[in-house]
């Protein structure tokens, strides 16, 4: 089959409509693109993806593996999958896909039994709160969603501790996983850190063994 070429860059997460030009340009060239929303983040929270072309997979198709960093309470980092994901839909017919979702932390600190969302943004953006959850709101509108300052946030390690154990399996379904955290924190007022609502979102995806997983505190820390 010859020498694999093997190409890799790394581009923010929420601008991940670039994937679409990387696909357009059949992974020709990768964009780097440093650009960090200082209302959302400090330059050194940004979260990336990496992407990693080989020439062909399987099915014959070329293989484009996407590593994600990200954090389950990050809005841009839920914008960037809808982005990426359409990218992927719009180009299945010339590639095939491996997504692997890795942990990022935007408040390792966090509490673990939750606190007020509204009030805890408040609290940590200030006078620009509430610009950017008006922001925030337009952008989910866009996709069909209300988005949501309703409910608690807080520690998100059991969540990152889930995706691990989904991950382990099924990549497939630890990328509907990643999809059913951020539209229930975003949309549905739940809480990222509650145990039943980390089950359900696991039901919901065919994926078995969650309950006796996530029982056990220990599982899964060390690799997250």
């Amino acid at each position: 089959m010859g020498q694999t070429e093997k190409v890799n860059s790394y581009i923010s997460l929420f601008k991940a409509t670039m994937l679409s030009q990387i696909l357009t340009h059949d992974l020709r060239w990768l964009a780097v693109d440093k650009v960090s929303s200082s209302l959302f983040f400090n330059q050194k929270d940004c979260r990336y993806i990496r992407v990693m072309a080989l020439p062909v997979s399987n099915s014959g198709k070329k293989l484009i593996q996407i590593d994600v960093s990200s954090d389950t309470v990050c809005p841009w980092c839920f914008v960037g999958k809808r982005n990426m994901d359409k990218a992927i839909a719009a180009s299945k017919d010339r590639f095939d896909f491996e997504i692997r979702w890795h942990p990022f932390f935007l408040e390792p600190s966090a509490p673990k039994e939750g606190v007020n969302k509204l009030q805890f943004y408040r609290e940590k953006f200030g006078s620009q709160a509430d610009g950017i959850h008006a922001q925030m709101a337009e952008i989910f509108r866009g996709f069909g969603l209300e988005y949501s300052m309703a409910g608690l946030t807080g520690n998100t390690l059991d969540s990152h501790r889930l995706l691990y154990f989904a991950g382990q399996h099924d990549l497939d379904k630890q990328h509907n996983l990643t999809e059913e955290l951020f539209l229930g924190y975003f949309t549905q007022a739940k809480y990222i850190g509650d145990r039943e609502f980390l089950l359900e979102c696991a039901r919901k995806v065919g994926l078995e063994g969650a309950a006796d997983f996530l029982e056990d505190p220990n599982n899964g820390v060390k690799e997250v």
